[in-house]
């Protein structure tokens, strides 16, 4: 299921086999969260700029189109026309992002919906029935996602409870699995590691979740409000009490630099809205740090966004051009950006998984972390 083939201090290259295909780590999974890519992008188009796994929202599906009409029509797979691997995040996040909307109970979280307020309910059972039915091959753990900073009596009290909830998870799992019409019968279990920024209650969480056997784990919890050296310092806790053979997730993470960081202490996935939304602004990711596409100076540079890439936009049109359907509102101008940075990304990690091949990961690492961070 997981290889480690090469490492380089804790940097970890490896080739990651589901039902759907094969997966070069470390990789970074595209976001469609209601089973599209914000922006235009269709799966068709992942597979031009070299995505290697999709990832969908649970609780987003469970809404619209509804989980049990996707099962009626074959499974996420066949609903998005995408034959690689997918992965389902579980609704946790939503218990973050909606804390307005929700109340958290031991048997699981009661929320309003977004769309029209009516309640409906999702605890760790119904998390894995609804990923079952989409046919997902990494299903998420149900998790509370909490807010930094968080207060420590709440932050141990509820990484107790999702230490409790994956167990459940892990029954109603394989339950599932077993069943002679499941979607997917080869569907894997991620547990997610929470704790807030507490290294204590991160490490005691992680060597809790390790005993319910897993297929890989997650890092939870983390880009959401800590400063970005918190974050480090977290991963740098957790990461010696992860299971050394089984694939490790940073979930929501990150900006360029974050990633390169995160692999420099031995995290293998990586997915973030970022890049799709940031493009949907006009800002871009080019290999000597990001731009503003809207800003006046492009207006009559009739350059590629990045003269390096080979992406769709990069290939056929020039900044003034994207700029110019920015400023009219053409909605042509979000498609090519949002296919600009995820190539970009997509390119970020096949560059890492090169570095790495070649032993010459510190020396990317030092060219690359700081630079592209800067914005031009």
């Amino acid at each position: 299921m997981f290889e480690i083939i090469k490492t380089e201090g804790r940097a970890r290259r490896g080739v990651f086999t589901c039902a759907h295909g094969m997966v070069q780590t470390p990789v970074f999974m595209n976001v469609g969260t209601q089973g599209a890519i914000k922006g235009g992008v269709s799966t068709h188009d992942l597979k031009e700029i070299g995505c290697q796994i999709e990832l969908s929202n649970t609780y987003h599906l469970h809404l619209r189109p509804g989980d049990k009409v996707v099962r009626q029509l074959g499974g996420l797979h066949k609903f998005m026309d995408w034959d690689g691997p997918i992965l389902t995040d579980s609704g946790g996040f939503q218990v973050f992002s909606l804390a307005g909307l929700r109340k958290i109970k031991e048997e699981g979280v009661y929320f309003s919906s977004h769309i029209d307020g009516h309640r409906i309910f999702m605890g760790p059972e119904e998390s894995m029935q609804i990923q079952s039915n989409l046919g997902s091959d990494i299903a998420m753990a149900f998790d509370e996602c909490v807010e930094n900073p968080a207060a420590y009596d709440y932050a141990k009290a509820s990484c107790e409870r999702t230490a409790r909830w994956l167990e459940r998870c892990k029954v109603e799992h394989d339950r599932l699995n077993a069943q002679p019409d499941v979607v997917n019968p080869q569907q894997m279990l991620f547990g997610i590691n929470q704790g807030a920024t507490f290294p204590d209650l991160r490490i005691w969480h992680m060597e809790e979740i390790k005993k319910v056997d897993c297929e890989g784990y997650a890092i939870g919890g983390l880009a959401v409000g800590e400063p970005t050296e918190v974050m480090y310092d977290i991963i740098d806790a957790v990461e010696s009490h992860m299971p050394a053979g089984k694939p490790r997730y940073l979930m929501g993470v990150g900006t360029p630099s974050n990633i390169i960081e995160a692999v420099a202490r031995g995290v293998d996935f990586f997915d973030c809205v970022m890049p799709a939304r940031n493009a949907r602004h006009g800002r871009l990711y080019t290999w000597e740090g990001s731009i503003n596409l809207k800003n006046e100076k492009y207006k009559l540079d009739g350059s590629p966004i990045d003269s390096t890439c080979h992406c769709p936009a990069c290939r056929h049109f020039s900044r003034a051009y994207l700029r110019h359907l920015f400023v009219a509102g053409e909605m042509l101008a979000m498609r090519l950006a949002v296919l600009h940075n995820l190539y970009f990304y997509n390119t970020l990690m096949e560059r890492i998984r090169d570095a790495l091949d070649t032993g010459t990961f510190a020396q990317f690492r030092a060219e690359y972390s700081e630079k592209l961070d800067r914005k031009i």
